[in-house]
C-alpha cells in the first residue's frame, strides 16, 4: 500500500460500466425490448418476456463477451471522479470477469481513460478474497450479496450502485448511491 493513501476495491460492470449497457446487445439477438428496470435480480434472465434456455443464453453471452465489454457504456461521471480519486486513493478493479478478456478490458480503460493501479479478472463471483488480500478500505458494488458479504465479512463500507436487481436490504455499512456524484460526496465526507 502507498503511504498515505486508501485503497478502494471496485467492480466493472454495472458500476463503472453503465449498469444497462449490455442491454441493447440482449435486446438485439433476442428480439425482445428489455429495460434495466426489467432485470429485477443479478440475472438477465430475471428480465425476459419469456423463458429462455439458460445454456444457450450462457453460450451466446460467453461468445460476444469480448466485444460486448469492449464497446461498454462508462456509466455518468465515473471517469472524471475516478481520475480526481486517484491522485488521492489506490484504485484496485475487482471484477468477476474472466482473464479471457483482460486484454479487452485493459483496453477499455485505456480507450476511455479510466485510471487505475490495480485490473484483477477472477472469473466468479467471489471477490471476499481478493478484496481481502488487497485489504481495500471500501468497495464499491452493484451486486447486493457481493456488498452485504464484503461489508459484513470486512467491516469496510461499500458503496452501492442503486439499481432495480438489489433492492433488498443491506446493513449499515453498506451505503446506496444513485450515480458517481453521490458516490463522490460519501467518499470525501469519510476519506
Amino acid at each position: 500500500m502507498v503511504a498515505g493513501k486508501h485503497r478502494f476495491g471496485i467492480d466493472i460492470d454495472g458500476t463503472v460500466t453503465c449498469p444497462a449497457t449490455l442491454l441493447p446487445h440482449i435486446n438485439r439477438q433476442y428480439n425482445i425490448n428489455m429495460t434495466i428496470a426489467d432485470v429485477t435480480e443479478y440475472d438477465f434472465l430475471s428480465g425476459f418476456p419469456h423463458p429462455v434456455d439458460r445454456q444457450q443464453f450462457n453460450l451466446w453471452f460467453k461468445e460476444n463477451e469480448p466485444y460486448m465489454y469492449q464497446v461498454s457504456e462508462l456509466a455518468a461521471d465515473a471517469q472524471a471522479i475516478l481520475t480526481e480519486w486517484q491522485k488521492k486513493y489506490e484504485l484496485y478493479y475487482i471484477s468477476a470477469r474472466g482473464t479471457n478478456v483482460f486484454d479487452v478490458t485493459k483496453n477499455w480503460f485505456a480507450e476511455f481513460n479510466v485510471p487505475y493501479d490495480h485490473i484483477e479478472l477472477i472469473g466468479s463471483h467471489n471477490k471476499l478474497e481478493v478484496a481481502k488480500k488487497h485489504q481495500v478500505e471500501a468497495f464499491f458494488e452493484d451486486k447486493h450479496d457481493n456488498a452485504v458479504q464484503i461489508a459484513e465479512e470486512l467491516s469496510i463500507p461499500v458503496v452501492l450502485f442503486d439499481t432495480p436487481y438489489n433492492q433488498k436490504p443491506v446493513p449499515t455499512n453498506v451505503i446506496r448511491v444513485s450515480n458517481w456524484l453521490e458516490a463522490n460526496e460519501w467518499i470525501c465526507k469519510n476519506f
